[in-house]
């Protein structure tokens, strides 16, 4: 029991009928095919209820208790556990409801718990009042799905062409409900159910909310008992009922009345119809194939107990409360008796079908025609259900067609009545009571049956049988929907009817006649075959017995009648002194003839509304020129109301253009409306005087009416640019001040005896406004005043009236006053939800009001620019202004909010919804005027709520379109639900432009955000959580939420795509928006899953809509970027991770475990790298989304012109284009068609008026060219939008996403498959390569990812060797053991070599494919050649010194490494495309933008240094590719000299330049490469530039002075150096590489060195110590150790005098001095120690910088030394005159703890020669150096080897010195990936530093032993006197055959203190204690150490040797 107790929280009462009526819908209407099956399920469960229908669960003592308790017991809620306590309230609410609708306790909870659920959705109302709601709702859902059910079955009038099984699921299911009685079911509750006693009971229990809420209940009660009343009429139309169930029937509508106009409601009307149905036979003449079928169904020829029982109940005398509805049902079953008597063999049925003519009889009696017309026909919802007309009609034919002789007994009655009234008028009596008028109330039932034809049915056909065959195929009574042609007899019958009726007219029936003929000529063909009879009846030739006046139905009689009328009242014209102009005398028109002239008037105007070739004709026509004569009437006096008529007709007339141009002047002419004053005359004349006295006495308006809908119509067909020339100021204005001064601003104050008819004045005036003001747009010449001439004075012209309508409208005018309170009061009328007289003109005056502030909004720009150009001394303001002011009613500004207010009617409304979103979304592009509006829409809370209400439901508008019967969609409805789509549009426009303005705006009020707080503290909700409402942004998420669950997905992304796009646009900017963006995606993510549940149903396909599709894509793709880069930030991994499963992952997708489990699952368990079990692939998302983009692009046939000039027409396009909303560039079509057709209007002339049809012919050719264009251009923005954020998704999924939720593995392969399908795609033919640019984009990310993700594999396996032996590459076989086997190698990285193969391919076609153009694309494919190349580069390794150990041979046959291979097969792939590529690289190294030269100086850099066959060099130097680029060195100079100043222009050319040095640079490291910049003269090209010269003064306080050192732009020095090092590192790697023509080299560089000596010499003296400098001076130094030595002058190839050669000795010498000089500063002393310190504390922070400046020192000590061998060993050949470099005195080496005075002073005056103890020093300080490098560099390969084991404040800080900033926030893994590229970096330093200290060492052992050996063994002291002279000779006799050596060696001499004995005895003595036991042992322990395997073994140990043997010698 207790489970039966359980509370369903959907309400049962009202859940599940939801869900049926859905399913039904689904299954019916939409024609789904898979809701087939769920209906069978959903009608076997729910059986009971369409049972049952209606019934409620009853009362229960059980239910009652239990709810009683809930509120401390509680009560179980079914699918949730545990119970739910209920408060008090809702529990006294239960059981107030439960007594209001008799139902259970717990139905009554049910109700209230899903009311206060779907609160939001009802905003305003309390849960109450929601519930009794849902209650009749629930009950509507099962009505409706009942009469659908019906509808469906298999029957004999219409078919919905569903299937057949499912047409026999529900033919099965309804007959099952039949037999349980279903008719007395529904007549019961249709009797029962009743609208006011319903209200009476809510009311008293306080069951009634708003007025809304009261018309929402009171229409959900009326759709029930309708719904159910048609289902019984579709269960009639289909199969008729039973004996029993008919009698129910009849027995029902024996006791139905009338409403309170005498027609039946819509209830009643259909059961009537049912009824009829039962009755009818027609189907029996269809020849279907089912037909035998359904006579057999038919009770009616099959069951004699049925015929006989209801003609017995129908021949009861008893009358009926409604005689007339018996006398309905009585003539339907006399014309079925009379339709079965007609079949064969049924005379058994005799005694009932002898019986139709006095059935019949009783009908006719019984006014059955009068009973069809004022409560049938008349009633509202007759005209909308097409069966209803159709039955009406059959009925009439079948009357007139089966009964004639009854038809000719009402004839003759006629006739004899009429005859009698004559009589009785002729002898002056009362004519008769008792006269019948049956044939009257027949032909005007005709006449009111077709007047109307809501479903083009044109069913009076059948009453035409044409004499002359029409042009169309469907002569015959076409019966739509119903396979066959009428037989003829039958309309033969109907036509002989309509003509015999007109012949010899009684005058009673004159205007009953005339009544049906309008009706019958309702119909483009109908109104032709009127035309024609009333033409023929004319012509004179038909025997007429009524004289030569022909018939008084034809066109003759009538116009020969109007022209007699004109004339005998023409002379009745009043002179124009009689005031007495009111009514005439008898004389004129008596009421009889004006009905008969009326009736006449209104079919003449329905014949030529209809038809054209009528108006034609009767215009035209030479005697009757009826236009002429209803001028000429209008000008006589005659009642308003004929007046009005005649206006009418003539506004019929001026549909044609050809008519209305010609009745233009003739009005103007009769001035019916007085618009020129003549001044003798006292009194005005015309319409005015009418309006102003006569009808506003009468309080009735049809003239003034008929003259608006005139002027209405000719406005729209011709428009008069210069009417009433020459008599008045030519214009329309006149027309316009009547219709706006005296209709329209007076209509408010007039009185009206019909009520209706003030808002009928307002709608018709407004609607001349609305079409004036559409066809207006703003010329300059509006602007100008035109003069005229006129009676010989220039006068001004009148404005064109959209001119003068807009100046109205942008001032505070009495119209924009008027027009905007009548927005006002329309609102209010309509807020109140009661019908009031005039309430569909009214809507239709405030759509005009609403029309016409729009296409101000739209065009007051234009006119507002023409205004201000022009001289007009005219005021204007902005509408949307105008709109801000004060509304004098209320004294609020509340005018945008009264437009606002009709969002709310969306639903009754929705053209004003439309009409009003388009306004707003118009003003809301104004930021200023947003912050005031949400002040206006917040400012009252109610209104606030009701102004959300509004925008809600407008966005939700579809769910309330019921849904239509398919082949009934009427055009309405058609049009109703295009104009809902359109406000749905404009209200997201309005977001997505609100969304753009700064808050507050618009768009956040509507979409639920703070507007009081900061936006980003905003917490969204679901409707109805802590009382939030529901707002635009839970609409939209509906919109796009329905249909995810499905296999189909969203519903709106193929059925309205435009709205989708929008949608998704709308999310896009909330999530890009930094304020919006937390809340929503915190929201999207927790409560929607909103992205994953769209991304799934990712790629749309939907072809027709291909732009829209792109486009939803594209915002949804972008969303999902920024999801993930957002959840990645914050690590919400199991998020991420969702996602990135979801689009990348290529196995069919499994139920998603939730977490982190994700990465686990057994499918990603790969054995091997490459995944080869493809028979379990999908296509991965990412794929499948970028093959959803189509690359090719269809191009519009380019224009074949006859006519116009093409090149022209093409500059017409492009100066109409214009920018869209979106910011595409098209072509505005209106605009060039405006321009097309000017131009063909101004050709003049006869020919060029025969040619005018092809003419426009041509335009539209043009114009179709045009939209076609513009689609083009709309397709590829969209494709390139799409395109982009793919691009941007796949870059987001690279770089943001966490690296290890993607395997390595994977990684790879997905970004390999990515580039694969890209290039394929954008290397086809048909690719539009306005879409290469993207793709380029994307190439370049993704091959920089696949680099980084190739080489970050290769790097693994270093961690895993455990000892040094490993420690190298895994892949590099000459390095490693044999990889393990776990790890089999498929070549290189995981994607192998033959993927990294066809990508490089791949790219080379795509490089080739852009041709000569697109550099911008080439620049992205040159980074990814450049990216892909460096896959195959060697990674840095760590010197370990351990490599070099092995021999040269085990070297030389060591087994290629995967990188050699790899890099090999790449040059070989790159070769094979030849000159092709070459040509391109090179070209756009050469010019062109400057990234791409920089970029292709680059990859020529990459390719030359790989390609060992030296083709790329070859084709630089022999196309001449190299000698340019050397050339251009000397514009470079001139742009270079400008980057010295403080505040350079852009540093472009600095970069270019640089890389330009860097190609050069890597050219001459190849010895060809080098001869060829010789040969090109590069040296000598830098040797001219002068921006070398212009070194920047240093500012040391500058430097040390500023904290915060600029951050991007270098400083004046920086730029320099930037400038000045690779030139020369160029000079050094040319000095290096040119072995053949070294001296040659040599010579250039020292030329280049001497050109720029002071710049040289400046460096030289290292005024300051920095790391730049240090880097400047140890380049210079070693380019000097090589160049400028004496020996290069002999190879100078200059004839130089003894004066230069002098000046170049002396700059070599001075050279040598400061290089000399620089040693004692850098020879490691203390000076040095202190520089050190110094730069320490300016680059605290960056270490690398002092490993930087420790390498400069020790290189620069280095090149010195070298540089002092040099000078020894080439001045010096042989050992005794050896050239001495330094004195020999070790005393440098003591003195150097003592102060220094001047610091900045060179150590060693330049002309004193440093002594020996530099060197020993040196040797000690390097010797020292060498071991700390040693072990620094050991514990480094030792961490390097352990870097897992490393504590955490170690990896931190040399984390640190690779990143400064922001280590805390990366992961422990990429910690350890920058701990080991810090530590490779350390290794590699301390190993060039040992190589550096080795260096120096062994060649400062050199130079002391030559020096001593020189002073110990071949010097003479100076102390003996004979020595001196020796030394003189020695000096002397050293002079070699080459002066210039000597002559350099100079210097060095001079500087030679003279050397005493004592001298040499101190040095050997000095020597011999700094060359000390543990030196030489440290010496040789170096050599152990490392010289072994780096350099010549045993070089020290023998200069050890030396030295000590030296040191040995005793001197005597």
């Amino acid at each position: 029991m207790a489970t039966l107790l359980a509370v369903n929280s959907a309400a049962s009462l009202w859940g599940p009928y939801k869900d049926i009526w859905q399913t039904v819908g689904n299954a019916l209407w939409r024609r789904q095919p898979e809701a087939v099956h769920l209906l069978d399920m959903i009608l076997k469960k729910h059986k009971p209820d369409f049972i049952s229908l209606f019934r409620n669960p009853p009362k229960n003592v059980q239910q009652h208790e239990k709810v009683q308790k809930a509120s401390t017991e509680g009560v179980a809620i079914q699918g949730q556990q545990g119970t739910r306590l209920l408060p008090e309230q809702l529990i006294k609410e239960a059981f107030i409801l439960s007594d209001l609708f008799d139902i259970g306790e717990l139905a009554a909870v049910e109700l209230l718990l899903a009311g206060e659920h779907q609160q939001p959705h009802f905003p305003g109302l309390t849960r109450g009042l929601v519930a009794v709601l849902l209650y009749w709702d629930g009950k509507r859902c099962i009505a409706n799905s009942l009469k659908a059910l019906i509808q469906s079955r298999r029957g004999k009038t219409w078919t919905l062409e569903l299937s057949p099984e499912l047409v026999s699921m529900t033919t099965r299911f309804t007959d099952e409900l039949m037999e349980q009685g279903l008719t007395y079911k529904v007549l019961t509750l249709v009797s029962q159910i009743d609208v006011n006693n319903e209200f009476e009971k809510l009311q008293r229990e306080r069951g009634l909310g708003s007025e809304k809420h009261r018309k929402e209940v009171s229409d959900l009660i009326k759709e029930c008992r309708q719904s159910l009343a048609e289902s019984l009429f579709a269960w009639a139309c289909q199969s008729p009922l039973g004996k029993d169930d008919t009698l129910l029937l009849i027995g029902h509508l024996e006791r139905v009345s009338v409403e309170a106009n005498g027609s039946l409601d819509a209830v009643n009307l259909a059961l009537l119809m049912a009824l009829l149905y039962c009755f009818d036979i027609s189907f029996i003449e269809q020849s279907t194939e089912e037909r035998d079928d359904m006579i057999h169904q038919l009770p009616l020829l099959t069951e004699r107990q049925y015929i006989a029982t209801v003609h017995s109940r129908l021949q009861d005398s008893q009358p009926w409360k409604l005689p007339g509805l018996q006398a309905t049902v009585r003539l339907a079953w006399a014309l079925a008796l009379r339709g079965i008597s007609q079949l064969p063999d049924v005379t058994a049925l005799a005694e009932f079908t002898e019986a139709d003519e006095a059935m019949a009889e009783l009908a006719v009696a019984d006014n059955v025609f009068l009973f069809l017309t004022e409560a049938v026909v008349v009633s509202e919802n007759f005209y909308q259900e097409e069966f209803y007309i159709r039955r009406i009609h059959n009925l009439i034919t079948d009357f007139l067609a089966l009964m004639p002789m009854k038809v000719k007994q009402l004839r003759n009655r006629a006739d004899e009545d009429a005859r009698m009234i004559h009589m009785s008028m002729q002898m002056g009596n009362e004519p008769p009571i008792s006269l019948r008028r049956d044939l009257e109330h027949l032909m005007l039932l005709i006449g009111e049956l077709y007047k109307k034809n809501p479903f083009n049915l044109e069913l009076a056909l059948e009453y035409w049988c044409p004499s002359e065959p029409l042009q169309t195929s469907t002569i015959l009574g076409s019966y739509l929907g119903v396979a066959h042609q009428r037989p003829p007899q039958r309309q033969v019958v109907l036509s002989k009817f309509v003509r015999q009726m007109g012949d010899l007219l009684p005058p009673t029936i004159y205007i009953p006649y005339l009544k049906m003929l309008q009706g019958l000529a309702n119909g483009p063909q109908c109104a032709h075959y009127c035309f024609s009879l009333l033409k023929v009846n004319g012509s004179s030739h038909v025997e007429n017995i009524q004289g030569a006046g022909g018939s008084p139905v034809s066109w003759e009689h009538f116009f020969h009648s109007l022209m007699l009328y004109h004339e005998h009242l023409r002379k009745d014209l009043p002179s124009a002194d009689s005031v007495q102009y009111r009514h005439l005398p008898s004389r004129g028109i008596t009421q009889k003839e004006q009905d008969g002239l009326i009736a006449f008037l209104q079919l003449t105007s329905t014949i030529i509304t209809w038809s054209e070739n009528a108006r034609l004709a009767l215009c035209e026509h030479p005697q009757w020129t009826p236009v002429v004569v209803i001028l000429g009437l209008l000008q006589c006096s005659i009642p308003p109301v004929l007046k009005a008529e005649l206006l009418k007709t003539l506004a019929a007339f001026g549909k044609s253009p050809e008519i209305a141009a010609s009745l233009w002047q003739s009005l103007e002419y009769t001035q019916i409306l007085q618009t020129v004053r003549v001044p003798s005359q006292r009194q005005a004349i015309g319409i005015e005087v009418e309006l102003n006295e006569i009808e506003s006495r009468c309080e009735e308006y049809p003239l003034t009416r008929a003259f608006c809908h005139l002027i209405s119509t000719l406005v729209e067909s011709s428009f008069p640019s210069n009417l009433g020339a020459g008599l008045r100021p030519p214009g329309f204005d006149p027309y316009l001040q009547f219709l706006r001064d005296s209709v329209f601003l007076r209509f408010r104050t007039r009185a009206y005896r019909r009520a209706a008819e003030k808002w009928e004045v307002a709608e018709v005036v407004l609607e001349v406004f609305y079409k004036l003001l559409r066809d207006y747009e703003p010329q300059l010449e509006d602007f100008v005043d035109q003069f005229v001439e006129l009676q010989g004075e220039e006068i001004i012209a009148y404005k064109p009236p959209g001119f003068s309508l807009m100046y109205h409208l942008l001032n505070e005018s009495p119209m924009l006053e008027l027009a905007l309170s009548l927005l006002e009061e329309g609102v209010k009328q309509l807020d109140t939800y009661a019908p009031f007289p005039g309430k569909k003109h009214l809507e239709k005056a405030v759509q005009h009001c609403l029309a016409l502030l729009n296409l101000t909004l739209q065009k007051e720009n234009l006119f507002m620019d023409l205004l201000r150009e022009s001289q007009l001394a005219l005021i204007v303001s902005p509408l949307e202004q105008l709109l801000q002011g004060i509304n004098p009613r209320t004294k609020k500004a509340d005018n945008v909010v009264n437009i606002a207010r009709y969002l709310y009617h969306g639903n009754t409304n929705p053209e004003l919804a439309f009409e009003s979103a388009k306004i707003l979304c118009c003003i809301s592009c104004n930021s200023n005027i947003q912050i005031k509006l949400v002040g206006d829409f917040t400012h009252d809370q109610s209104i606030s709520q009701r102004l959300m209400a509004g925008f809600v439901e407008c966005l939700d508008s579809e769910d309330m379109e019921e849904f239509v019967r398919l082949e009934e969609g009427s055009e309405l409805e058609k049009k109703l639900a295009g104009i809902r789509h359109e406000t749905r549009i404009h209200i997201l426009n309005l977001l997505i432009t609100s969304l753009e303005r700064n808050p507050p705006n618009l768009a956040l009020y509507l979409l639920g955000f703070e507007l009081k707080k900061p936006v980003s503290t905003t917490n969204l909700q679901d409707p109805g959580v802590l009382g939030c409402p529901r707002t635009c942004l839970h609409a939209i998420l509906n919109i796009l939420e329905k249909g995810t669950e499905g296999r189909t997905g969203p519903v709106a992304v193929r059925e309205s795509p435009q709205l989708a796009e929008l949608c998704y646009q709308v999310i896009y900017q909330l999530c890009a928006c930094s304020d919006t963006s937390g809340p929503t995606m915190r929201y999207l993510r927790t409560s929607q899953d909103f992205l994953f549940s769209q991304l799934q149903h990712l790629p749309f396909s939907n072809k027709e809509y291909e732009i829209s599709m792109l486009n939803q894509m594209s915002w949804l793709m972008k969303t999902a970027s920024i999801e993930l880069r957002v959840t990645s930030l914050n690590r919400q991994r199991s998020h991420t991770q969702r996602l990135l499963h979801l689009l990348l992952d290529d196995m069919p997708v499994k139920p998603y475990s939730d977490g982190e489990g994700g990465l686990e699952d057994e499918n990603r368990s790969v054995s091997g790298f490459l995944h080869f079990d493809t028979a379990t692939k999908v296509r991965r998302k990412i794929l499948s989304i970028l093959d959803s983009i189509d690359f090719s692009q269809e191009i519009p046939e380019p224009l074949q012109l006859d006519f116009f000039d093409r090149a022209q027409i093409e500059q017409v396009i492009a100066n109409c284009e214009h920018k869209n909303l979106r910011g595409q560039t098209v072509c505005n079509v209106k605009l060039l068609h405006r321009v097309l057709v000017a131009e063909v209007n101004a050709l003049q002339g006869m020919a060029a008026i025969g040619q005018r049809p092809l003419l426009m012919e041509e335009i539209s050719t043009i114009l179709q060219y045009v939209v076609g264009r513009n689609k083009l251009l709309q397709c590829l923005h969209a494709k390139r939008h799409a395109l982009e954020s793919w691009r941007q998704l796949v870059e987001i999924i690279l770089t943001a996403c966490p690296q290890d939720l993607i395997q390595a593995e994977d990684r790879q392969l997905i970004i390999r498959d990515i580039l694969q399908d890209v290039h394929d795609k954008i290397l086809d033919d048909e690719a539009a390569q306005e879409l290469m640019p993207v793709v380029a984009g994307a190439v370049f990310t993704l091959t920089a990812h696949l680099s980084q993700a190739v080489r970050t594999e290769q790097k693994q396996p270093l961690v895993l060797g455990p000892g040094e032996a490993h420690y190298a590459f895994m892949l590099d076989s000459s390095f490693t053991s044999p990889p393990p086997a776990e790890n089999p190698v498929v070549g290189f990285a995981s994607i192998g070599d033959s993927s990294l193969h066809i990508i490089l391919k791949k790219l080379l076609d795509f490089i080739l494919k852009t041709g000569g153009g697109f550099q911008r694309v080439r620049t992205h494919l040159y980074g990814s050649l450049l990216y892909y190349l460096q896959i195959a580069q060697r990674p840095d390794e760590p010197d370990t010194l351990e490599a070099a150990k092995k021999t040269m041979w085990e070297r030389l046959t060591a087994p290629e490494d995967v990188f050699s291979k790899l890099q090999r097969e790449n040059i070989a792939i790159i070769e094979s495309y030849g000159a092709a590529l070459m040509e391109v690289v090179c070209r756009d190294a050469c010019d062109g933008h400057e990234i791409g030269r920089m970029l292709a100086l680059a990859l020529l850099d990459r390719i030359v240094s790989v390609d060992k066959q030296q083709q790329w060099l070859l084709y630089l130097s022999n196309s001449g590719y190299l000698k340019v680029l050397v050339d251009s060195l000397v514009e470079d100079d001139r742009t270079l000299q400008s980057l010295l100043t403080p505040q350079p222009p852009l540093l472009k050319a600095l970069y270019t330049y640089e890389s330009k040095m860097a190609f050069l640079t890597r050219v001459a490291k190849i010895q060809q490469g080098a001869l060829e910049l010789l040969r090109s003269g590069v040296i000598v090209r830098l040797a001219q530039c002068q921006v070398y010269d212009m070194r920047p003064e240093m500012d040391p306080q500058g430097m040390f002075g500023m904290r915060d050192p600029p951050v991007f732009i270098p400083t004046p020095v920086d730029r320099y150096r930037q400038i000045l090092l690779p030139a020369l590192r160029l000079c050094q790697v040319i000095l290096t590489s040119s072995m053949a023509q070294h001296l040659q080299a040599a010579g250039q560089v020292l030329q280049f060195l001497i050109s720029h000596s002071d710049t040289i010499q400046a460096i030289l003296r290292c005024q300051d110590v920095s790391a730049g400098s240090l880097q400047e001076l140890a380049l210079l130094t070693g380019i000097i150790s090589k160049a400028a030595l004496p020996g290069i002058l002999s190879e100078l190839d200059v004839d130089v005098n003894e004066g230069s050669l002098m000046e170049l000795q002396g700059h070599i010498g001075r050279f040598q001095r400061q290089c000399l000089g620089l040693l004692s500063r850098f020879g490691g002393s203390d000076r040095l120690r202190q520089f050190k310190f110094q730069d320490d504390n300016v680059e605290g922070d960056r270490v690398s910088k002092k490993d930087e400046v420790e390498l400069a020192m020790q290189q620069i000590c280095a090149n010195v030394m070298e540089y002092c061998q040099s000078l020894m060993l080439q001045s010096s050949p042989t050992f005794q005159h050896g050239v001495c470099l330094f004195t020999p005195s070790l005393s440098e080496t003591s003195n150097r703890d003592g102060p220094r005075q001047d610091t900045q002073a060179p150590v060693v005056p330049y002309w004193r020669l440093p002594g020996l103890g530099i060197i020993v020093y040196l040797l000690k300080q390097s010797a020292n150096d060498f071991f700390s490098y040693y072990d620094s560099h050991r514990r480094s390969v030792n961490k390097l080897q352990n870097v897992e084991q490393l504590p955490p404040d170690e990896i931190k800080e040399l984390c640190q010195s690779v990143m400064p900033a922001g280590v805390d926030k990366i992961s422990t893994a990429q910690k350890y990936v920058l701990a080991r590229r810090r530590l490779v970096k350390l290794i590699n330093n301390r190993a060039k530093l040992l190589s550096l200290c080795s260096f120096i060492i062994e060649t400062c052992l050199f130079i002391l032993w030559r020096h001593l050996e020189y002073y110990l063994l071949h010097c003479t002291p100076t102390d003996s006197q004979e020595s001196l002279f020796a030394s003189r000779t020695l000096f002397k006799s050293r002079r070699l055959q080459d002066s210039f050596t000597s002559e350099s060696n100079l210097d060095f001499r001079s500087g030679l203190t003279i050397v005493s004995q004592h001298d040499l005895d101190q040095l050997q003595a000095d020597t011999i204690n700094a060359f000390g036991e543990s030196l030489q042992k440290k010496l040789l322990d170096i050599e152990g150490l490392y010289s072994k395997v780096r350099s010549r073994y045993s070089f020290i140990q023998a200069l050890v040797r030396r030295v000590r043997g030296l040191l040995r010698i005793s001197r005597n």
